[in-house]
């Protein structure tokens, strides 16, 4: 039966359209090479990034067939070896930029490696907290999924294919469960939507539309605030929330879709209200005492494993909030100035890449 679905929804894909939007696309590769080329502070970050992509032409893929971090303490043999697993990830997108920047087929032959390890052993389980770890992997193929062969390709859009249809058909997505309508559901919608732009699915893209005006009706509130802050009393997780939100919001404008980040549900709650709503704590207007009122157990269990940032009463930091603010630039210019206070001004290669899909808006 699951070969029959997955053997559907592989049919939903139109491969007449190859457009990147979750990766950078042909133009903003072409900006960056002359970028590399042109400016001093990109050359010399690129040169450190291209120091790294050498290294990992002689590592091996370190595939694991189930993610777990979901639930597990620090310190936790199976969240220890996804950890170690999961480093994979970003050594696939730095090959497959790599192999756009140079077109050197080593670094494309590479990354395919990498994949389709992941592809052959992985797993998906259907829950969005581990599977939202896979986004670089997701990216690396948007990146060269025009350039590979067609067994290649069969094996790793199957794998993405059963990610998001067991994130879909996830019991923990069924309605009067807490994760069908807290951060799980806005990392689920964000891992099914960059799935489907990827393959170009028409059916997981709208599926993720569709639930996305829902979630931000229900998981948003008009004053800004969030279910996931009301009910862990902590800034941490309403910036885990919003940040998979803003992350599908730029895809899909990038696709010349909605404008989700000012798109308002029927009871007045968005995403520009509870980025803003954060504002006065990010400057300093305002401050929150972390995780005094959490009615999970989850965040005294990892209080009580001492680790960092979740004692009851720890004070919020500002620069916890910078995934937000990297990405709510996309939409708000304004907030650059921000951005560059509470970074301190520093500038890193991911930087450089975010700033470039900005630019293309």
């Amino acid at each position: 039966m699951r070969k029959f679905v997955v053997t559907i929804a592989l049919a939903l894909l139109s491969f007449s359209s190859f457009s990147q939007i979750v990766s950078l696309n042909n133009n903003e590769i072409k900006k960056l090479k002359t970028q590399v080329k042109n400016d001093g502070e990109t050359k010399k970050l690129y040169l450190g990034f291209e120091k790294s992509v050498l290294n990992y032409l002689n590592e091996n893929p370190n595939p694991i067939d189930t993610i777990r971090t979901e639930g597990l303490l620090k310190g936790n043999p199976k969240k220890e070896k996804t950890r170690l697993a999961l480093a994979d990830m970003n050594k696939m997108f730095a090959l497959a930029l790599q192999y756009r920047i140079t077109d050197d087929q080593k670094y494309l032959n590479k990354c395919v490696e990498f994949l389709g390890a992941w592809a052959k052993i992985n797993k998906p389980n259907g829950d969005p907290i581990d599977d939202t770890n896979l986004d670089k992997a997701i990216e690396a193929y948007d990146l060269i999924k025009k350039d590979i062969l067609a067994a290649d390709k069969k094996q790793i859009e199957q794998w993405l294919t059963e990610t998001a249809l067991a994130e879909i058909s996830s019991k923990r997505m069924k309605a009067g469960r807490a994760t069908a309508i807290n951060n799980w559901n806005a990392h689920r919608l964000k891992e099914v939507g960059e799935i489907g732009y990827t393959l170009n699915n028409q059916h997981f893209i709208k599926w993720t539309i569709d639930n996305l005006k829902s979630h931000i009706n229900i998981n948003l509130y008009p004053d800004g605030t969030s279910l996931d802050f009301k009910e862990r009393d902590a800034m941490h997780y309403h910036i885990y929330d919003l940040e998979p939100m803003l992350k599908l919001a730029i895809m899909i404008d990038r696709a010349k879709g909605i404008n989700f980040y000012t798109y308002e549900s029927p009871k007045g709650s968005s995403i520009k209200k509870s980025v803003e709503w954060m504002i006065p704590y990010i400057n300093g207007e305002k401050q929150h005492e972390e995780y005094v009122n959490t009615t999970v157990k989850f965040d005294r269990d990892r209080a009580k494993n001492n680790e960092p940032g979740f004692a009851p009463g720890t004070m919020f930091k500002p620069d916890l909030a910078l995934p937000v603010l990297k990405l709510s630039v996309y939409f708000d210019r304004a907030q650059a100035k921000l951005l560059k206070k509470v970074n301190n001004n520093d500038t890193s290669w991911q930087m450089i890449l975010d700033k470039l899909q900005r630019e293309s808006k």
